[in-house]
């Protein structure tokens, strides 16, 4: 039986991660990063994006209040899971503006992100309620719900390594207050690994997550926010603020999904 995640911190922090992204998209009438633009050849782009921006507002809200959280969060999943497959996948065989794109590190983290993104809502579908709409959908997505943790270790990990190897990159968003700016982007780099590994492992699932969803927290404060506020007309920036507190619930989540699973603990409500 899958814990119940109904009045999760987790939860809550994605569904606001989600609903706030769909009234961002509204506002701008556009994509942000939840959701990935269309392909230029699709027609009408700006009444696609208050199309999806409408749907996530309404995702985000059953998500949050747990009326119809099932049908919602396997929308979800299967929306972004279909971004993957038609608009990230075919960029990591061919790209013009790229020598062997699927060499280059950066070119992974969407798709692993979104992913990530699709994992916790499998796990937010199964615990939330037996509502009837979209039955087969939900059966059918709800399948992936095991996948969760594992979809957000490989995230954490390959996000890690790439702290590595664009670290000069990396250093450049640290804020300019920190001393020690390079020791914070390894740290940073050695913390995600050791969080997505950790979540991989059955007696550390708990505690990894844990400490991963609080250390993407912490951006959203340090980070995402700052960023955000002194470039107020930047909508990528806005978005990421929304996007990183989505992806602490996602931890939060997976916390509360491997604690039941690990040690048989009643379920943690994170």
């Amino acid at each position: 039986m899958e814990p119940s995640t109904k009045f999760s911190l987790g939860r809550v922090l994605f569904g606001t991660g989600t609903l706030a992204s769909g009234v961002l998209q509204l506002v701008i009438g556009d994509f942000v990063r939840l959701v990935p633009k269309m392909p230029a050849w699709v027609p009408a782009p700006t009444l696609f994006a208050y199309l999806v921006g409408v749907a996530l507002v309404a995702i985000g809200l059953a998500v949050l209040s747990g009326r119809m959280a099932r049908p919602a969060a396997s929308l979800l999943g299967v929306m972004i899971l279909l971004d993957v497959v038609f608009l990230y996948a075919p960029g990591l065989v061919w790209n013009a503006e790229l020598d062997r794109p699927y060499l280059r590190g950066f070119m992974w983290t969407n798709p692993l992100k979104c992913l990530a993104l699709v994992g916790a809502a499998a796990m937010v579908a199964p615990s939330s309620g037996p509502d009837r709409p979209l039955a087969a959908l939900v059966r059918g997505f709800t399948r992936l719900a095991p996948l969760g943790p594992a979809l957000l270790a490989i995230f954490l990990i390959v996000c890690g390594i790439q702290h590595f190897v664009y670290s000069d990159f990396v250093t450049t968003l640290v804020p300019s207050w920190l001393p020690a700016q390079r020791f914070w982007t390894y740290f940073s780099a050695v913390a995600l690994i050791a969080g997505g590994v950790g979540i991989l492992v059955p007696k550390t699932f708990r505690l990894a997550a844990t400490l991963s969803a609080l250390m993407i927290f912490l951006w959203v404060l340090l980070l995402h926010i700052p960023r955000a506020v002194t470039e107020p007309n930047h909508a990528n920036e806005t978005a990421g603020v929304f996007e990183a507190l989505a992806l602490s619930g996602v931890a939060l989540l997976v916390a509360g999904r491997s604690a039941s699973r690990s040690d048989g603990e009643a379920p943690l409500h994170r």
